[in-house]
Order: C-alpha cells, then sequence, then structure tokens
C-alpha cells in the first residue's frame, strides 16, 4: 500500500454518455480539476468497458454483438503461444510496452489520447490524475467460449487474463505519468457483485485474490496508485484484502452493507488506506434530479458516526476519503450525467470545506 490521502477531492468513475470527446474532457476538468479522470465514452463501442481492454488478448472475436473466446479454435494455441512471447519479452526489457499489444490502439484510445493532449497544459493544477481497467474477475466473467461456457473457468484464460491485464495497467500508468502528478487506476469490477452468489459458486477466493492481486501488483510496479470499484454489494474482505490503496463502492445505496466491515475498514484507514464514496446516485433518475449536495453530505456525515472509533475519526476519515458518484454515467441521458457531475463537484467543495474548518 503506498501512502497517500485523497483529502476529500472529488473524483469521477470514468463513463461519459457524450459523443464528444472535447465536451466530455471540459466537462470533467470543470467538474473535478484537481483529480480528472478520463472519459470512457460509452457511445463508441470500442471505449465500451468491457470491449476497450480486448485488444491484444488471444482468441477473441469482437466481430458481432456478441464477444467470444475461441478456446477451442485450432490456432488459439498458438495465438496464446505468441502472447505470452511478447509478454516475456516486455517484461524482460527486450520488446518496449510503448509500441506492444498492451498499448491503446487509435479507436480504443481515441479518447484517452485526447485527454491526455488537453490535461498537459494544464496537469499543473491536479492534485492527482484517475485512471480505469476492467477488473479481471469481470472480463473474465463476461467472456465466454463457443460453448457458451464462461472463460473464468478455463485455467489458461485466468492466467492470460490477468497478465494481459496486468501490462494494460502498467501501459496506462506509464501514459498518465507523463504530466507529472500522482496517478491512480481504478479496476473496475462490477462482476465482484455475483461472488458467492449461485452464479459463481464453485469460483474459489484464492482464484479472484490471485488475479487481483496480479494486477493491483502492476499498478504499483509502476508508481501507480491502486483503487478498486464495485458498484453494488460484494464480499468487502476481498476489497480490504487486495493491496488496493483505494476502495470505491456505492455508499448512496449500500453504506449500511459496508459499515458492517467496521473493524477492517478501520485497519485498512490505519495503515493509510483511502475510501472513494460514491455519495451521488446514478441509477435511478429521479434521485439525480432531486438530491442536493448538501443532503448527500448531511446523510453521510450522519451515517459515518456509526463506524467512527477514537483512532478512525470524522476528521481522519475526510483526510482519506474521496467522493464520487456511485458509479459511471455512460448509460444516463447527457443532461443527468452533467447534473451528476455537478453534483460531484459540489459535494467535493463540502467535503473539503469541513476538512479545513
Amino acid at each position: 500500500m503506498h501512502v497517500w490521502s485523497g483529502m476529500s477531492h472529488p473524483t469521477l468513475v470514468g463513463s461519459m454518455p457524450h459523443k464528444d470527446p472535447e465536451k466530455a474532457i471540459e466537462l470533467i476538468l470543470q467538474a473535478v480539476p484537481t483529480i480528472p479522470a478520463w472519459p470512457q465514452l460509452a457511445a463508441f463501442r470500442a471505449e465500451q468497458m468491457m470491449v476497450q481492454y480486448l485488444e491484444g488478448l488471444p482468441g477473441v472475436d469482437c466481430r458481432s454483438d456478441r464477444i467470444l473466446v475461441g478456446l477451442h479454435e485450432p490456432q488459439f494455441d498458438d495465438e496464446v503461444l505468441r502472447f505470452y512471447e511478447e509478454y516475456l519479452e516486455v517484461e524482460a526489457g527486450t520488446r518496449e510496452l510503448e509500441s506492444s499489444r498492451f498499448a491503446m490502439g487509435p479507436d480504443s484510445g481515441r479518447t484517452f489520447y485526447r485527454f491526455l493532449e488537453v490535461l498537459s497544459t494544464r496537469a499543473q493544477e491536479c492534485f492527482a490524475v484517475k485512471g480505469q481497467v476492467v477488473g479481471p474477475f469481470t472480463l473474465l466473467a463476461g467472456l465466454k467460449d463457443e460453448g457458451d461456457r464462461l472463460a473464468l473457468y478455463d485455467e489458461k484464460m485466468q492466467d492470460v487474463v490477468a497478465k494481459h491485464l496486468a501490462m494494460k495497467a502498467r501501459w496506462q500508468v506509464r501514459q498518465l505519468k507523463r504530466l507529472d502528478c500522482p496517478v491512480i487506476l481504478f479496476l473496475d469490477e462490477p462482476a465482484l457483485a455475483g461472488f458467492g452468489s449461485s452464479a459463481f459458486i464453485s469460483v474459489s477466493r484464492e482464484l479472484v485474490d490471485g488475479v487481483l492481486r496480479e494486477v493491483i501488483d502492476a499498478v504499483h510496479m509502476e508508481g501507480g496508485l491502486a483503487g478498486i470499484h464495485v458498484c453494488a454489494n460484494t464480499e468487502w474482505m476481498i476489497a480490504f484484502q487486495s493491496g488496493v490503496d483505494i476502495i470505491n463502492f456505492d455508499a448512496y445505496s449500500y453504506f449500511d452493507r459496508f459499515s458492517l466491515y467496521g473493524e477492517a475498514l478501520a485497519q485498512f484507514v490505519g495503515k493509510g488506506g483511502n475510501i472513494a464514496w460514491g455519495l451521488v446516485p446514478t441509477g435511478d433518475h429521479d434521485c439525480i434530479r432531486e438530491e442536493t449536495a448538501g443532503h448527500l453530505v448531511d446523510q453521510w456525515l450522519e451515517n459515518v458516526k456509526t463506524i467512527t472509533t477514537p483512532s478512525m475519526t470524522v476528521d481522519r476519515l475526510l483526510r482519506q476519503s474521496l467522493f464520487t458518484p456511485s458509479c459511471g454515467c455512460g448509460s444516463l441521458p447527457e443532461a443527468l450525467a452533467e447534473r451528476v457531475l455537478h453534483l460531484t463537484r459540489e459535494v467535493g467543495a463540502i467535503m473539503q470545506g469541513h476538512l479545513h474548518s
């Protein structure tokens, strides 16, 4: 775990519904200028959370709406062999990561590259900068082979996906470090909400821990801060024990579930960990329209009293917190997404006022 404090700054989860990258980037820089996050524009298939990180992955067929992994195709083993050869070359330093299969291409990285260009002249204003990759558990749980079997249950794909995303994470951290401020990289893991359910009853905790740790360690190797985002309830000990620096969850809807892990939370914060509280709702259109930043902050201050301890005071939590929307905004109408950004900016400003009062 790296020593760093969020100091109640606001930031975003990642996805936006806009089709104009310039507008989306400018909106983000206005709303969260101290920790801007590059936007994944979900309107473009190449930038959707699952699709964006498939480049370079062996056996993947994205030509139809349904993404398949040809685990039993004749060429699959050759593709895996070439993957490992390139992975080992990058590891050994005989091939540049920047020119490898693990870099974003012109389509998947269009908004990301533009974000870097725009921010290069404004990065001195930043407290940090944030990126994101799809988490390994979520990617494995979202890919199926020709027989409709999840890649999650294939040992070869478990290792390939973990190494693939570890390299994607390293590449992204390196690009963001060019902005000369701390880099935060979140693993987006919505599928972890299903861990322990009947859908994943045969999936071991050791498997989940292993694939997460490989990507988290890669972020740390490049000097980045690793975060994990789960937009629903999960077995939160997975996150607390994963080695991440930041845990991001939907505090608007699931504060009561998260608070059941009070002892683990106190230990996490005590070691320097940060919580990114997803206070601004994104799932209910009426809530987005009707909520106010003042009410969201008051609700958080009231709720947080139930988990504070002599060593984990409200002030300490504020110092080791970020404030975010509860999830990404990619599925919202543009006007509501912009309302979420506005509320997030206001929540951050009020929280920082409490911190410095």
